[in-house]
């Protein structure tokens, strides 16, 4: 059984573990979303996982356990789902309708898989993602705010406060971790996986139970969205050499297939991404937050590679030539933005959000 943390993978050290994480994960996307009757024996483990993640709430709902508050609004783009669903780009995009609003906005994110001896660490676009992880850093290239990360969210939102001046911080997930009081949550959907079988971990793929979805401010559904709720889509710009110093066409790379490199939560979106460029890719999916090697970029062939931006920050130090990577911006809803500024500035400060 993995760890409690519901977003944990194994470490991959080789070929051969790689390979074998990538069949494990996929064996899981069948039970999760594919209809595999597996998940109906592991139900009853799901039950007790719901379980737990109510009792750990209800600590925090009754006053046993205390949430810290911090002397600037908090706002968590988070979900209820393992696996990507967009909460980067979106965090991104929020980051921005702050600084164009006049606000100083910070970010903090958990820096999973950074190998830090101490927290939490101040991240800028030069931060080295195996110390920091690789959002923090995919974060401070993409807003240029003050970034810090580490697994205790209290101490990274007060020292990104402390040392930059922020008056906001917005926090790259983050639903769960209840211990930072929050002013506005904003929940992010897979439009088209949705809540797999509706079951929780490690029967489904749910974090929480579905209800959670009631409680927060604003639910944004990368894809077709439901009512209630906000769309998100994604425009990709140029792809992009990994040292930026060139730009190539979408139209270039389809002149031959191309070796697709996803390190997400959901590689297939990327892919998909790829082939509504009119690419043709061959498939390379590896486990969310991978830590690459050259080995793993190396196909024995002169075919272009193309990866995700996320993984691009992991990759910068040995990458060859003809190695891309694809910047994705998110694109919302009309009217997303000026709800998101009314819900922050008509403001829970006076009683925070209940958890």
């Amino acid at each position: 059984m993995p760890p409690s943390d519901p977003t944990w993978q194994p470490e991959s050290t080789g070929g051969g573990d790689r390979r074998l994480e990538t069949a494990a994960l996929g064996w899981l996307e069948r039970i999760w979303y594919g209809g595999d009757p597996l998940g109906r024996w592991l139900a009853p483990l799901g039950w007790l996982f719901c379980l737990g993640a109510d009792l750990r709430r209800s600590g925090y709902t009754s006053g046993v356990r205390r949430q810290t508050r911090i002397p600037v609004p908090v706002l968590v783009v988070g979900n209820i789902t393992v696996g990507g669903t967009g909460k980067t780009p979106l965090v991104a995009w929020i980051t921005r309708l702050l600084c164009e609003s006049g606000l100083r906005p910070g970010v903090i994110a958990r820096g999973y898989r950074g190998r830090a001896r101490r927290w939490p660490q101040l991240v800028t676009a030069a931060s080295d993602p195996d110390l920091v992880g690789d959002e923090p850093v995919l974060l401070a290239r993409r807003t240029g705010c003050p970034v810090a990360a580490g697994p205790d969210r209290v101490a990274a939102a007060r020292r990104v406060v402390a040392e930059a001046s922020c008056d906001v911080v917005v926090s790259d997930d983050g639903l769960q971790a209840l211990a930072l009081a929050r002013d506005l949550e904003v929940a992010v959907l897979d439009g088209s996986r949705r809540l797999g079988n509706g079951r929780c971990l490690p029967a489904g793929p749910l974090r929480e139970r579905a209800g959670r979805l009631r409680t927060v401010d604003l639910v944004v559904t990368r894809g077709r969205a439901a009512p209630g709720e906000f769309a998100m889509g994604y425009q990709p710009g140029l792809p992009r050499s990994l040292d930026d110093a060139t730009d190539t066409t979408f139209e270039a790379l389809a002149r031959k297939p191309v070796h697709a490199v996803a390190g997400i939560g959901n590689p297939r979106s990327f892919f998909d991404l790829l082939r509504d460029r009119a690419l043709t890719p061959i498939e390379h999916p590896f486990p969310d937050h991978h830590r690459f090697r050259a080995a793993d970029l190396d196909f024995e062939d002169d075919l272009p590679v193309v990866m995700t931006e996320k993984d691009a920050v992991k990759c910068r130090g040995f990458a060859r030539g003809g190695v891309w990577y694809v910047p994705v911006d998110a694109v919302l809803d009309e009217g997303f933005g000026d709800r998101l500024l009314a819900l922050l500035a008509g403001g829970t400060r006076d009683g925070q959000k209940t958890p």
